[in-house]
């Protein structure tokens, strides 16, 4: 049973979207948020560490024999923000999900094909944990026992958005947005602000081309993966830092970022107004939120933001949820089989050293034990022996390793 593979997670289901914020690493780019999580590993020991952040859930999946009780829970979520205050640390047990082995690998398996996500069916979350995977698998954070967890997280997934329909008639938050968007009126002429360029940008920007925008201002840290989305709706691409110039004005902002503290502050959003005073369309699709709560409430704007769109991603989801069930048998195909999985891979660990070791002992009897004899053997005799050496050492490094997959069938 893989015991060691263990979760706390904070999601959608258990607190308010913009409550999740505060359970995040806050880092201004990746190279911070590689030290914060190295300094986790270290702190409370753990062999391995994968950090997933999304727009309604926070993940920390590890491989550790530790036990992940209320104490641990506390402490390490102190670390991730040391300004949390009592009454929250207080209410960890109601909100922190901690699940340990076979659990731990159902809500996995659960989490990538898009059954636990506040929109059934969405796949970017798929996509988004194997970023997360590899860029901590990148950063030295990772293992083996996280690399098979992983590779057969994926493979589940990957059935069950084959063999179901739980991906059908799309309902994705970047969707429901547009959607809210399209409903205002919003010509397609207007001016978009685009803060931001990871994933959920990218596929509002493929809905923005569906539609018809084109007057569209991309701002990102890295200026390639701006200029992608750019490209895509024949606008522009520019660095970040170019924000706080910005002298054009907008009719609608779109923002999604990683960022930890709110970007949008209510100085830089009356800068970009550039004395326009009529209402705006401001989308804000992070968690934790981009936009300043007193952005909203000091302008005119419609504003629409993640936890307004759950009520409607409730009322589009009634064909999907009935994929649920199907979707379940098949992911309990997966998980019956991942124990073995594990044993498998494990016993496979311990026994790696097996043909060094019967190498070793063939060189031992060549070179030492009975080196004198072989000596006085012509060369032809010689060459036989050392061939058939060779064949048992093969033959008994196949025997054990077959008896693993056999044995763990």
């Amino acid at each position: 049973m893989p015991g060691q593979v263990k979760i706390i997670t904070i999601t959608h289901k258990h607190t308010n979207l913009k409550h999740i914020g505060e359970y995040v690493i806050k880092a201004a780019d990746s190279a911070v948020l590689k030290e914060r999580l190295e300094a986790l590993k270290l702190r409370f020991d753990l062999p391995e560490l994968l950090y997933l952040a999304t727009c309604n859930r926070v993940m920390y999946l590890m491989v550790t024999p530790q036990t992940l009780d209320d104490t641990f829970v506390s402490a390490f979520f102190q670390e991730v923000n040391s300004e949390l205050p009592a009454d929250v640390l207080a209410h960890l047990p109601e909100v922190a999900q901690v699940l340990e082995g076979q659990k731990a690998v159902e809500h996995l398996y659960e989490v990538a094909a898009s059954m636990d996500s506040l929109v059934v069916g969405e796949r970017q979350i798929l996509g988004q944990l194997r970023d997360a995977y590899e860029q901590c698998k990148a950063w030295g954070l990772t293992g083996d026992g996280m690399r098979l967890v992983i590779q057969h997280t994926v493979v589940a997934a990957k059935a069950v958005y084959a063999q179901t329909r739980i991906g059908d008639k799309p309902v994705s938050v970047a969707s429901l947005a547009i959607q809210q968007l399209l409903k205002s009126g919003l010509p397609t002429d207007a001016r978009i602000l685009m803060i931001g360029a990871g994933q959920t940008n990218m596929l509002v920007a493929k809905f923005l081309h569906k539609h018809h925008f084109h007057h569209v201002t991309v701002f990102n840290r890295s200026v390639d993966k701006a200029q992608a989305i750019a490209d895509m709706l024949g606008g522009r691409a520019l660095p970040f830092h170019a924000l706080s110039s910005y002298t054009e004005g907008f009719d609608c902002m779109i923002v999604c970022t990683g960022a930890a503290e709110p970007i949008i502050t209510e100085s830089l959003y009356a800068s970009l107004l550039q004395g326009e005073t009529d209402p705006k369309i401001v989308i804000d699709l992070a968690i934790p939120h981009n936009v300043t709560p007193g952005v909203s409430s000091a302008f005119p704007m419609h504003y629409i933001e993640i936890e307004g769109l759950r009520h409607l991603a409730h009322d589009n989801l009634a064909f999907r949820k009935r994929e649920l069930h199907k979707a379940r048998i098949l992911l309990s195909e997966h998980i019956s089989a991942f124990p073995a999985l594990w044993r498998q891979r494990q016993m496979e660990l311990a026994m790696q050293s097996i043909p060094a070791e019967i190498k070793a002992v063939k060189d031992k009897a060549l070179h030492e034990v009975f080196r004198k004899e072989i000596e006085t053997l012509d060369s032809s005799s010689r060459e036989l022996m050392e061939r058939m050496l060779t064949y048992m050492e093969k033959k008994c490094i196949g025997i054990p390793m077959k008896a693993v997959r056999e044995g763990t069938r």
